[in-house]
């Protein structure tokens, strides 16, 4: 073996060394210790790149020979899981459920992220504790809010103006879904997406340029709603979309004085209609007035150790298992 590949092959083993087996590509440039080295930052966060980077750097730097090291960083594109949060019509609490449903998997180890789809009436900045945070660009991209429920998200809401009304046309709404969902993500690999209510643009969009792998349809009992439910079943059906299941809201309120259990909007409706359509039944969320206080608080009951939450942590379970379905197939 020459002076040159014997140099080449240490300096090989130092730069895997110093990046966990992450470099490929070195090359000596030159005669003067110009070194080119290839780093996969694959998988990793943003803010853990430049780290890596500079401990490669300085690593290589100090081999004998080496003058300069180039590094390109190269990252294969991640194709995430999306669950894409629906509902036929607005007013039955969908983007609380996708709220607790991502801090619930959360809780349950899944790296997940939240976007807003909801582009013209956005709620997630408020029901996750975020409202009046925007977010920075990291190049081309938005890199996501943080919050105290280790849930990063996206929302429109975080852009415009508190109070001020977006009216965008179609074409505007789809472009800011697609700036919403292609963020800068980091090791997120599940984005719980809250969707407006209906089978309009943002809808399409969503399912013909990002693909969910699943839906959760969420419906009120009453027979209004329900219909509603079936038109936006039948749009992800359509559209090749698994259905994860159905989610009955506000099923039931517990007085809080005498205990009796009254059912305004009915009882069961989606769960019946999960069985004619032969869809998992997911389960209920009661209607509480606990559930709206900390949510108009931006304080998500799954955060919680309240019984609040656990509806959400049940639902939570069956989309886990659903997931995990999935990858074993």
């Amino acid at each position: 073996m020459t002076d040159h590949s014997t140099a080449l092959a240490r300096l090989s083993d130092t730069a895997a060394a110093l990046s966990d087996g992450r470099t490929s590509g070195l090359r000596l440039l030159d005669d003067n210790g110009l070194l080119a080295v290839v780093l996969d930052v694959s998988g990793l966060a943003a803010e853990d790149r430049k780290p890596l980077e500079d401990k490669l750097r300085a690593g290589l730097l100090a081999e004998p020979g080496v003058s300069e090291v180039r590094i390109a960083m190269t990252a294969e594109r991640k194709a995430m899981t999306i669950i894409a949060v629906g509902s036929g019509k607005g007013g039955v609490g969908k983007s609380t459920l996708a709220a607790n449903l991502a801090v619930a998997l959360q809780r349950r180890g899944v790296k997940v992220g939240l976007v807003d789809a909801d582009i013209y009436g956005p709620s997630q900045p408020r029901l996750m504790d975020s409202e009046g945070v925007k977010p920075e660009a990291r190049g081309s991209k938005l890199a996501p809010v943080p919050n105290a429920y280790g849930v990063p998200m996206l929302s429109t809401g975080q852009i415009a103006a508190p109070g001020q009304a977006i009216a965008w046309r179609g074409p505007m709404a789809g472009r800011a879904l697609e700036q919403l969902v292609d963020a800068s993500w980091g090791d997120i690999d599940t984005l719980v997406v809250d969707l407006p209510p209906g089978t309009g643009d943002v809808q399409l969009t969503m399912i013909q340029k990002h693909k969910p792998a699943g839906a959760v349809i969420v419906s009120t009992p009453q027979d209004l709603a329900l219909m509603d439910a079936t038109r936006a079943v039948s749009l992800f059906e359509q559209a090749d979309v698994p259905i994860i299941g159905l989610v009955e809201n506000m099923a039931g309120y517990a007085c809080p004085h005498c205990g009796e259990v009254s059912d305004p909007f009915g009882s069961g409706g989606a769960e019946a209609a999960a069985a004619t359509m032969d869809l998992d039944f997911l389960g209920r969320i009661p209607l509480s007035m606990g559930i709206r206080l900390a949510s108009d608080g931006g304080v998500p009951p799954a955060a919680g150790t309240d019984p609040a939450g656990e509806p959400f942590h049940a639902i939570a379970a069956k989309v886990a298992a659903w997931l995990d379905a999935r990858k074993g197939k």
